[in-house]
């Protein structure tokens, strides 16, 4: 009898991975309708981080045939799809769901002012329990959008526990992407500066930066997605990930970088400049005072 090659069994892992991604597609949140698609200073380049292998092609792969899932945001009528990634064996990526877009006002003011509770539930105690961030020092959108818009000024901490709390809430399990797996998504196949190739004079049609912001973060959703459909991977705000050593770092660029910041490799840690006029002593953990180009996008592990 002839055996499996490893090509094989590496087919067969990911047929399996796929399986589950589709089991938890129809459970969890109802199945629904996708929703229309949304409408369409500058820093040194940094190091470069470590690109998964499916950064091997300059041509994107094709978005995988996996339904994108819906997650509904306690206390709102609101709701956000999260796009299937295919995952990739040799770089140790299991698939996995993410945001199509960066996480909005919409959903994060559930979390921030405790819409899911009600009005006169006390607050959480215990070693487990889920804390809310305090009041921030200055008006958190700037005054650039609310509805539709990305969160901004938003310490790591802050991003961490809005997915902590939307998995306890939901069910399913809820993080910030890994640094790999960030750039996995962002590149969708490509070896190339940006996902869309390597022209910065292209940028204007996938990103907000500081060649077309206007100088402030933008509403979501509008520039030209990459391969796999997710918007803003490149642009309007800076995305938290967890890097290889555990630590906090962002990717993807703002509104108020130049290109080198956008491209899928670039990456950035806090800077002391993003909280310097936070008058509190120590400074929040919540918020960054002057971080007004920093967000986040969520990730859904498969079960």
């Amino acid at each position: 009898m002839q055996l499996p090659t490893k090509t094989t069994i590496e087919r067969m892992r990911t047929a399996r991975w796929y399986a589950a991604l589709l089991a938890l597609g129809s459970c969890g949140a109802p199945a629904r309708e996708a929703a229309p698609a949304p409408t369409p200073v500058a820093e040194p380049a940094p190091p470069a981080a470590p690109q998964s292998s499916a950064a091997t092609s300059a041509t994107p792969i094709a978005a995988p045939a996996v339904a994108s899932i819906w997650q509904d945001v306690p206390g709102t009528a609101y709701r956000f799809e999260l796009v299937p990634i295919p995952g990739d064996v040799a770089a140790g990526i299991a698939p996995f769901w993410l945001g199509r877009t960066e996480v909005t006002w919409d959903a994060f003011d559930a979390w921030a002012y405790r819409l899911d509770e009600p009005a006169d539930a006390p607050p959480a105690s215990g070693p487990d329990a889920i804390t809310r961030p305090t009041k921030p020092y200055l008006p958190p959108d700037r005054g650039f959008g609310h509805e539709g818009y990305a969160v901004i000024s938003i310490a790591h901490k802050n991003a961490s526990e809005f997915c902590r709390w939307l998995s306890h809430k939901s069910g399913r399990k809820f993080r910030l992407p890994t640094e790999l797996e960030w750039e996995h998504a962002c590149r969708a196949g490509a070896s190339t500066r940006y996902s869309f190739g390597d022209d910065a004079a292209q940028l204007a049609q996938h990103a907000w930066f500081a060649g077309n912001s206007s100088g402030k973060a933008q509403r979501v959703g509008a520039k030209k997605p990459n391969a796999w459909g997710l918007y803003d991977m490149h642009g309007n705000v800076k995305e938290w990930c967890v890097g290889s050593d555990g630590l906090p770092v962002t990717r993807g660029g703002g509104w108020r970088d130049a290109p080198a910041l956008l491209e899928c490799a670039a990456r950035e840690k806090q800077l002391p400049a993003w909280n310097a006029s936070d008058p509190n002593v120590p400074k929040s953990p919540w918020w960054l005072s002057d971080g007004s180009y920093v967000g986040f996008r969520v990730l859904c592990e498969a079960p």
